[in-house]
């Protein structure tokens, strides 16, 4: 009884495991410039980072595992994650496969997003995304 119980709770165990790292598998992505709560000057240079995905241009295709970053300047990331992202002043695309973009701002606070999203623009669901505050000068 014991080992069939010591089985049991092995193997509850590692369905928990693999699908909390299912669910990592996801990647994450870091601001790693401008810093949170940073008062900054334009142009801002925002710099992203990546863990778990990779990034690539666009024209490559969807691919698992695989795209590239957006910025979102004071908006939240879109409500249905089946449909690709927007493109105008508050949702920047990057599609070129790049990880840093210099943008002009207003003066004041503003909270900026990054989202990643595969080559189609569609958001990985959940969604890959983070957020620093910053003001500008």
């Amino acid at each position: 009884m014991i080992k069939k119980l010591s089985f049991g709770w092995m193997a509850a165990l590692a369905l928990v495991l693999v699908t909390g790292v299912s669910a990592q598998a996801g990647g994450s992505v870091t601001i790693t410039e401008p810093a949170d709560g940073a008062t900054v000057s334009n142009p801002v240079k925002v710099c992203m980072e990546t863990s778990g995905v990779e990034v690539e241009p666009a024209k490559n295709g969807v691919n698992d595992g695989k795209g590239h970053h957006h910025l979102l300047v004071d908006v939240d990331v879109p409500a249905d994650l089946s449909k690709p992202i927007g493109k105008d002043a508050n949702h920047i695309h990057m599609g070129d496969g790049s990880t840093c973009k210099e943008l002009t701002l207003d003066a004041g606070g503003h909270t900026i997003r990054a989202l990643f999203a595969k080559g189609n623009h569609v958001p990985y669901s959940p969604a890959i995304t983070t957020a620093v505050k910053v003001t500008v000068k």
